[in-house]
Parts: C-alpha cells; structure tokens; sequence
C-alpha cells in the first residue's frame, strides 16, 4: 500500500504536462469526504490516505504519495438528483429550503444537485420544480456542508469543580469553582462554603455576565 498524505488543492503550482501523465483515482462523495480512506488509482496502486482532519477531497485535486508520485481526483459519477426551475427565483427558493434542512447541495447557474431522498424529491415537485434522477459526479457546497459539522475535531476540556450548599426553596447556589476552557473569566477561588436564605427564584446573586451557566459573580 502506498501511503499518500499531502493534497494540492486543484493541483496548483503543478504543470500541465506533469500532471497529464500522472494516475487517477475516481471517489465518490461520500469517499471524498472522508479524511482517512483506501482507494486503488489507474495504475493499479493500492493508495492509504491519511489526510489532515477535516480535508475534503474534490475533482481536480492532487494528491502525493509518500514516494512524491502524483494522483489526480475525479468525482466518479454516482446517483443524484438533478433540480431545474422555469425562473432563477424558483430556484433560489428551492435552495433556500434545502438549506434550511441542512441538505449537501451542488449549485450551478441553471440547476441545483443533491444526493437521492425520495422525500426531498417530492417536496420539490409539489414546488413546481423538475426533478430528475441521473448518474454524475457530485460537488456540493463546502460551506454548507462544513455548517452540519462535518469534519471538525473538537477537543473540549471543561474542568468544573462544584461545591454547592443549598439553603433556599429557589434556584440560588453557593458555588466553588474551577473553570476550564470557555468560561471568560478569570477566576482564581477559594471560596467558603456560604450560606444562602432565598425565598423563591435566583435572586439573591450578584450575577456577571459569559460564564456559561447561571453566570455568577463570586
């Protein structure tokens, strides 16, 4: 297997010729997305990517084996949903609520592109869009599609250290804290416990603002 961890977005800075020559690998979508994957180039090489994450392989990117060989990318065809409207508005409109269903959608001048869902295909339709099936290679969005959290790593480390003593009916809490990451504060606290007498509600704090949760001042 041949280990391939660097990507040259639409393989610029590469010369024509150089490029010409090199292998290609066909993905689909769904492979293409994937930060780490297997795949078998037209030279009949075994390729192990092993991408930085959060990479999103598209057509025309490049990527470079550890040997520095080169492979183009192509979007391999695969089922879609092709959506064409009689106006420019109609179709703004349609994207409008693919978008607010989070839906990864290719967009071009005269049509919209999106992976098959036999729900969204009727919604579409009772719009008064045509929709239609085809075999294409499928580039959605990458804004779109990053906003449903796709390859992000997120890595938080919230370090609360609580010592409550209630004595109210309400919502009022004596706490000792230790913030970790996210809170905006910055908190150095050595707290005795204290005692509260609150009839109901919160009211009894001193309450600052961006701390996450009920926002005390201590």
């Amino acid at each position: 297997m041949l280990t391939v961890n660097k990507l040259i977005p639409q393989g610029r800075g590469l010369a024509g010729a150089l490029l010409k020559r090199a292998p290609a690998v066909e993905l689909d979508w769904d492979t293409r997305q994937k930060s780490r994957f297997d795949a078998t180039d037209s030279a009949g090489r075994t390729l192990g990517v092993f991408l930085p994450r959060g990479s999103v392989v598209r057509g025309g990117d490049v990527l470079v084996a550890e040997d520095g060989s080169l492979v183009r990318v192509a979007a391999a065809a695969q089922p879609v949903l092709v959506v064409r409207a009689a106006t420019p508005f109609e179709l703004t409109r349609a994207a409008y609520h693919l978008g607010n269903r989070h839906v990864a959608l290719e967009l071009r001048h005269e049509h919209l592109k999106l992976e098959p869902d036999h729900v969204l295909a009727e919604m579409l339709r009772r719009m008064g869009l045509d929709v239609a099936e085809a075999h294409e290679g499928f580039e959605p969005e990458g804004g779109a599609y990053a906003a449903e959290g796709h390859g992000h790593d997120h890595a938080h480390d919230h370090g609360h250290d609580h010592a409550h003593e209630h004595a109210h009916g309400g919502c009022g809490h004596d706490h000792g804290h230790e913030h970790g990451a996210g809170c905006g504060h910055d908190h150095a606290h050595d707290h005795a416990p204290k005692q509260h007498a609150h009839g109901g509600g919160c009211g009894g704090h001193g309450h600052g603002g961006g701390c996450g949760g009920c926002g005390h001042e201590h």
